[in-house]
């Protein structure tokens, strides 16, 4: 096979914030995750463990979602702020995680992490049992830079210096657990919040404000999604429109029909289908980019002119990755380990979500650390880097690159390329079981390869654990580097390669 690539053809540019990072107070991604404690034995930097700092400096997050998720429904964040002693003690049964929440990791301990691994912070508002002053309070303790109260409180908590955040979710699946609502009901409480939510303009004419993101669809309804983006957006056309700067998507790859599919202990058959059914979130993007684009057409023009008419909405997805039967029963809550079936999986969402860079601005997968599809677990003292932590880290060459347009070449190669600062990042993904698959890469001009990694493992149903941590770990590839305008390569069977090629020729 050969595939032919033209770094001057291209569309698009990738924002980093597709590679984002979700973490939530959900079984062990938090409390026992990302945080032990600052009494513990676990080496730790204020609380939050070191070894996890540590990979995460690497991989360089764009964005962490926080505090969920169906928990941010439930929280109220002054819960989470001053003397860790003092903090009140309640008992967390988001999704099935029945434990005691002791509120020792909150708003400065979260913005600590993020700023410790080089985040932007994305904070979700408690719509379903918090209220617009709290929303505004807590913004205020967040960004706040002029002396009042909420700031130099924020101060007498050891953060003098505003936060800054500047993305904020208006409420999370509110189609679900975060309120039953209908879309009519949602735009209701949406305008309410979005009016009300402070703007830390330095004038009235600054442009400045924060990036609102309103609840989106369920994205694995395929009947449901459609209705729920267009009646929203009906609704929120209907006389003077709220300001929105994207809706928030949430999609899984479900596989949860099959008893005897579990993450580590699966047939080929199995494998197929769980990575054929990854291929959905493509069309529901495309479906939703559609949806948008009309619902956005049909936004009467205002009277006034100093009154906004919405005219564009990004795309953002909340959360998205495997999501497996066995992970309902498991303890710690929907515990899941991770084999090449979910690296392969998570190198084709991360290729969907890139192709649609054009609507699509930030995703964030769920979850971190110790939920479904994770790139870290841990175990005791142990920190373990799973497939998906070197998926990740394979993709990092694509942040701020301009997509490739790429022709087909086989149902089983999925391939994605991208161009930045005259250096082509091209993902070869075979997702066959047992084939290896040759293949030519044909280019415009000459070039030279510069790096060049693969992930694979000796069986597919292996894993890392705190027993054997490097089961599954990407290798870097003896190639050949000389200059030229064609490269040939086998992919082994279930394999994610990593090239990097310089242009020789300017693009």
């Amino acid at each position: 096979m050969k595939l032919h690539l033209n770094s001057r053809d291209t569309y698009g540019t990738i924002n980093p914030k597709i590679h984002g990072q979700f973490i939530e107070f959900l079984g062990n991604c938090i409390d026992n995750g990302i945080w032990v404690g600052r009494d513990s034995k676990i080496p730790n930097i204020a609380g939050l463990r070191t070894d996890v700092i540590t990979a995460l400096k690497k991989l360089e997050p764009p964005v962490v979602r926080w505090p969920g998720g169906c928990y941010a429904d439930t929280y109220h964040w002054r819960d989470g702020i001053g003397n860790p002693k003092n903090r009140p003690i309640s008992f967390n049964e988001n999704f099935g995680t029945y434990e005691v929440d002791y509120h020792q990791f909150g708003t400065d301990e979260f913005m600590t992490f993020c700023r410790l691994i080089g985040a932007e912070p994305w904070i979700n508002l408690n719509l379903l049992s918090g209220s617009i002053q709290e929303m505004k309070d807590w913004l205020e303790y967040c960004n706040r830079k002029q002396p009042t109260s909420l700031a130099k409180l924020r101060q007498t908590n050891g953060h003098a210096a505003p936060y800054n955040v500047k993305y904020v979710g208006i409420g999370n699946e509110v189609w679900g657990g975060g309120g039953s609502m209908t879309p009519q009901q949602y735009a209701e409480e949406y305008r309410r919040y979005a009016t009300a939510m402070p703007t830390f303009q330095k004038s009235l004419f600054d442009k400045a404000h924060l990036y609102k993101i309103a609840s989106g669809p369920d994205g694995n309804k395929p009947q449901e999604r459609i209705h729920w983006t267009q009646d929203l957006l009906e609704a929120l056309s209907k006389y003077r429109q709220p300001a929105i700067d994207a809706i928030d998507l949430h999609f899984y790859n479900w596989n949860i029909k099959h008893k005897t599919d579990t993450p580590t202990n699966f047939t080929p058959e199995d494998w197929t289908r769980v990575i054929h059914n990854a291929y959905e979130l493509d069309d529901v993007l495309s479906e939703q980019e559609d949806l948008v684009t009309k619902g956005l057409a049909n936004i009467p023009i205002p009277e006034s002119p100093l009154d906004q008419r919405l005219n564009n909405i990004d795309i953002v997805v909340g959360e998205w990755g495997n999501w497996h039967q066995s992970a309902f029963t498991a303890r710690p809550a929907l515990y899941q380990q991770v084999t090449m079936r979910d690296a392969i999986t998570t190198a084709i969402s991360l290729n969907i979500l890139q192709r649609h860079c054009q609507t699509v601005q930030m995703a964030c997968v769920a979850q971190m650390v110790n939920v479904l599809n994770s790139l870290i677990l841990t175990s005791g003292e142990h920190t373990i880097l799973t497939p998906n932590y070197d998926v990740f880290m394979m993709y990092k060459g694509h942040r701020g690159g301009h997509v490739l347009n790429l022709t087909t070449i086989s149902p089983d190669i999925d391939v994605f390329a991208s161009v930045k600062n005259n250096l082509i990042t091209v993902n070869l993904t075979n997702t066959t079981i047992d084939t290896p698959q040759p293949l030519t890469l044909e280019f415009e001009h000459e070039v030279q390869l510069q790096t060049a990694e693969i992930l694979n493992a000796n069986h597919v149903t292996d894993y890392n654990n705190a027993t054997h941590p490097n089961a599954v770990r990407r290798h870097p590839l003896t190639t050949d580097k000389s200059i030229g305008k064609q490269q040939t390569f086998t992919l082994p069977a279930a394999s994610i390669t990593t090239l990097q090629f310089r242009c020789i020729e300017s693009s």
